[in-house]
């Protein structure tokens, strides 16, 4: 009977915020621009992307940036380079496009150790920046031709004064193996998912979520809310836990652009210790939100993953445990799949639906461990260990 009283306690809640999530999502249209802008209307916008050691992804993401829609004169380039011994500065030289700046943060950190190079890096940038609206991604990112097109429109029309946009991973390519192609879409459909959650939870104001690989901010406001100061020895969380700060000041100006012309398409882990790291770093800043509610939330989640792998071991002794771990897996995978199948649908990858409940088991169990390993745990990033 307790088996059957905690399955019910846990899985009712959950079931009721993915569907709560659902119908969030499919109420938020896609952004069509309302009016087309003056040039003087256009808001001058500063790029900043933080590097480290991205020799591979660094051209490819700046090409990206000089065929935008969006009037040059009207948007600058950053770039910080955080210490890099490749030659990630060479090749952003080698375009000589006046657009884009290198600053290099060995030349404002000294002999200082930080917890966080990538705050420290966005922060310095923004000395320098001239636009009144802040946009940063990331040098393995690539954005579409459209993207500081919309995301201006949308800006001088809807006056947020922080925007989430969505992201998603570029596709497994044709030639790879089956494992590597398995594992790429086992971590597009678990981001596809926190992408989902991200535009429906911002879009209700239930609670706040992003990405730093696209993401925008006005400048005043950053330097209103103190900027990363209180936050700054927390190695993540150059995103959501600088959207908490901004949350607490401007509740209703906080914004999600739901649009095909701006996803931001950037590259999934590699490997498994990659995305180990990845997700542990994610996790990591959990318990930093202050907004009860995503702690709720976050924590609803962790419990009944939980829960379904303890009745998944219990099967093994009681009989009652195998047929609730059952009805809660195929539960969960349906309520999901409802979810998660407009989600897909705006991100053009319906096809790898068919993947979704083969994974099921294995998307339980990574949580369970990055769950715990970002509390407890430590991390490598850009080649530094993070605890």
């Amino acid at each position: 009977m307790t088996f059957v009283l905690i399955t019910i306690f846990i899985l009712l809640p959950y079931l009721a915020l993915i569907f709560y999530y659902r119908n969030s999502w499919i109420s938020m249209k896609d952004y069509v621009p309302g009016k087309i802008l003056g040039r003087n209307e256009l808001p001058f916008i500063s790029i900043i992307i933080a590097a480290r050691n991205e020799e591979k992804n660094i051209e490819n993401c700046l090409q990206s940036l000089f065929v935008q829609s969006y009037p040059q004169i009207r948007f600058e380039i950053i770039v910080t380079d955080d210490h890099s011994t490749d030659n990630t500065v060479s090749i952003i030289n080698s375009f000589h496009n006046e657009q884009v700046r290198v600053i290099n943060l060995s030349d404002f950190t000294k002999d200082k150790t930080l917890n966080s190079y990538k705050k420290k890096s966005i922060e310095t940038a923004l000395q320098f920046a001239k636009g009144s609206l802040i946009v940063t991604t990331d040098a393995d990112c690539i954005a579409p031709p459209k993207w500081l097109e919309t995301l201006a429109f949308f800006y001088n029309e809807k006056n947020p004064v922080f925007v989430a946009l969505p992201v998603s991973f570029i596709d497994y390519l044709p030639g790879d193996s089956f494992f590597n192609k398995a594992f790429t879409i086992f971590q597009i459909l678990d981001f596809m998912t926190l992408q989902g959650i991200t535009g429906a939870s911002v879009n209700k104001q239930f609670h706040n979520m992003c990405n730093g690989a696209n993401l925008a901010y006005e400048k005043r406001v950053f330097n209103e809310v103190g900027g990363f100061q209180g936050i700054d020895n927390i190695a993540s969380g150059d995103d959501m836990l600088l959207m908490q700060k901004i949350q607490n000041v401007y509740p209703d100006q906080i914004m999600f652009l739901k649009s095909p012309e701006v996803i931001m398409q950037t590259q999934s882990s590699k490997t498994l210790k990659e995305f180990k790291n990845q997700r542990i770093r994610w996790a990591s800043k959990a318990n930093k939100y202050t907004d009860k509610k995503i702690a709720t939330a976050l924590l609803l989640v962790y419990l009944f993953n939980a829960w379904i792998f303890i009745l998944g071991v219990s099967s093994f002794f009681y009989v009652k445990a195998f047929y609730l771990f059952l009805i809660s897996i195929i539960l969960k995978t349906i309520v999901e799949l409802v979810f998660i199948y407009p989600v897909a649908k705006f991100f053009g990858k319906q096809k790898l639906l068919w993947w979704f409940a083969p994974v099921q088991p294995f998307h339980i169990f990574y949580t369970l461990i990055a769950g715990w390993l970002g509390m407890f745990g430590s991390y490598q990033w850009k080649g530094r260990k993070v605890k």
